[in-house]
């Protein structure tokens, strides 16, 4: 086992190092320069090029790497050319968004995919299980922008029950910030619970074929008791993957939910930074989320070896 988590831990930094090597690369390569963005056409060089060393845009780019890279691993992501404040202050604040709004929406996501493609894999060939997979075709083709949408036109125009959009901040209590995320939350679940629905029912139906499956059957076990006591588990290695590419994809892909419903989160940042220039907050928040994403990968990775032995035998 220790050798197991040795291995995923070089694999881990290793793809941190690349990683950051290409997020710096392409952003040496975008054409502009932030200075001359900031202080607009008219702009003396004198007074760009002092904005330039003030930002630390001078020097040759291994400089500027080893120090962005070394001040990240110190937490020192830099200042924000727009905000001239630190990323770090900037990504703590959309973190406290961001992060209860993944973790609400893969909650949702799992609670309503695991029980329904249990259900569809008990019931295959029936109308139940033509039924689920209509439904989760569908959400899988909706797009949750448009899904976003139709919430907003439902739930907040029409009925009135909640805010078209914002968020109030953790402040002012907890039910008001979960009744702010409902909506987005649920745009975001919907499409991933769809698809790990669809990956949960072939995992199931997969396991089901197993000659230890057709023993415990022969044993007098129902198909209900089979799905429950040996199926399960072993169809949850397949679905361990999608819940990590799924909390990946919902803490760094919401940008265009948080800006249909205006929520201050690492997503709309992202979109702000892109569109002002502002490279230290995209370069610093892109790795950020690479690192999230690779850390959920390891902990997936832990969660296998938790739930098939025979991958702790194998290490």
């Amino acid at each position: 086992m220790l050798r197991f988590i040795a291995e995923r831990l070089i694999s881990l930094a290793s793809s941190l190092i690349v990683a950051s090597v290409v997020i710096f690369a392409v952003i040496e390569l975008v054409p502009g320069d932030p200075a001359a963005f900031m202080l607009g056409m008219n702009a003396q060089p004198d007074t760009v090029a002092a904005l330039r060393r003030e930002l630390g845009l001078e020097g040759d780019p291994l400089s500027r790497y080893l120090s962005w890279a070394g001040g990240m691993l110190t937490g020192d992501f830099g200042i924000s050319y727009t905000y001239r404040v630190p990323v770090s202050q900037l990504v703590a604040d959309r973190l406290q968004v961001s992060l209860p709004l993944a973790a609400y929406a893969l909650v949702l996501s799992t609670a309503i995919a695991l029980p329904v493609g249990m259900l569809a894999a008990a019931k295959r060939g029936s109308l139940t299980d033509m039924s689920v997979m209509g439904a989760t075709q569908l959400g899988i083709a909706v797009p949750n922008f448009w899904f976003a949408i139709l919430l907003v036109l439902v739930f907040s125009i029409k009925l009135r029950w909640v805010g078209a959009g914002g968020f109030p901040g953790w402040e002012a209590g907890f039910l008001p910030g979960i009744g702010a995320l409902t909506l987005p939350a649920i745009a975001l679940a919907l499409p991933q619970a769809s698809i790990m629905a669809r990956v949960m029912r072939s995992a199931v139906l997969e396991t089901l074929q197993q000659d230890y499956i057709r023993t415990a059957r022969a044993k007098g076990l129902t198909r209900r008791q089979a799905v429950f006591r040996h199926a399960l588990r072993n169809a949850l290695i397949p679905v361990l993957t999608i819940l990590g590419l799924q909390f990946s994809f919902l803490l760094a892909g919401a940008i265009i939910i948080e800006n249909v419903f205006f929520l201050p989160g690492l997503g709309r940042l992202i979109f702000q930074g892109i569109t002002q220039r502002d490279l230290v907050v995209v370069g610093s928040v892109v790795m950020l989320l690479v690192f999230a994403v690779i850390l959920v990968n390891f902990l997936v990775d832990l969660a296998y070896a938790l739930v098939d032995p025979r991958l702790r035998r194998k290490a």
